[in-house]
């Protein structure tokens, strides 16, 4: 799926009015030519008051979808990020894909539903970005990588060729992942995290923490 510069639906919905969701609120208004109508969502009705940059914000329970609102989940934690799309799915909305102007990407790059890419980004050749995946400002992901379901790439990380990021998986700011080959990819396991700063050389099992340079294994 990839994000079209002309708007197919009048109300996008922004799970999560915190910081993340103000900086997606101000994507959104920029990604598309006419932008749509913003809300955030909460869960909490004391958050559920007022506006938030002039957005208004409403609760999760209270949102009606139909063939023209989508929503996107503003949640930097990945595994809750996969709780809150789920309620969204049984609802049945439709998951946005927000992509800014300022992204550099090939016609061989794939978005998944709900992926957001901050501008600043480069995706090269080959790049497979999976669902409700979060590529922030300024990182790069090279040649015939993945980035899986519900994973975070926060600010300035970069990903070399032939890397493979599993499912809900959190790489902290300025990260680096050095390249695998075609035979060999490195992969970072389901559900782990890669500390801010970190210099992945090698794999990374699922579910463990690797912090460093060179990246070790703290648990």
């Amino acid at each position: 799926m990839r994000s079209d510069r002309e708007l197919d639906f009048a109300k996008l919905y922004i799970f999560g009015a915190g910081g993340h969701g103000r900086e997606v609120a101000w994507l959104a208004s920029t990604a598309w030519r006419d932008a749509p109508q913003i809300e955030f969502l909460v869960d909490d009705r004391q958050y559920a008051n007022g506006a938030v940059d002039g957005h208004p914000v409403g609760l999760l329970r209270d949102a009606e979808f139909d063939g023209n609102a989508r929503f996107v989940v503003a949640i930097g934690d990945p595994a809750l990020r996969r709780r809150i799309a789920a309620r969204f799915d049984a609802l049945g909305a439709s998951a946005a894909v927000i992509l800014h102007p300022a992204v550099e990407l090939s016609d061989s790059v794939s978005l998944g539903e709900g992926a957001i890419i901050f501008p600043g980004c480069t995706l090269t050749t080959d790049v497979v970005i999976g669902k409700h995946a979060h590529v922030n400002a300024g990182c790069t992901v090279s040649h015939s990588s993945r980035v899986g379901n519900f994973s975070s790439l926060s600010p300035g990380v970069h990903l070399a060729g032939n890397v493979h990021v599993g499912d809900g998986v959190f790489v902290g700011v300025g990260a680096n992942v050095i390249n695998g080959t075609v035979d060999d990819p490195v992969i970072v396991g389901d559900g782990a995290v890669v500390a801010a700063g970190a210099c992945v050389i090698g794999p990374v099992p699922s579910g463990a923490m690797v912090a460093g340079v060179p990246a070790v294994r703290k648990r």
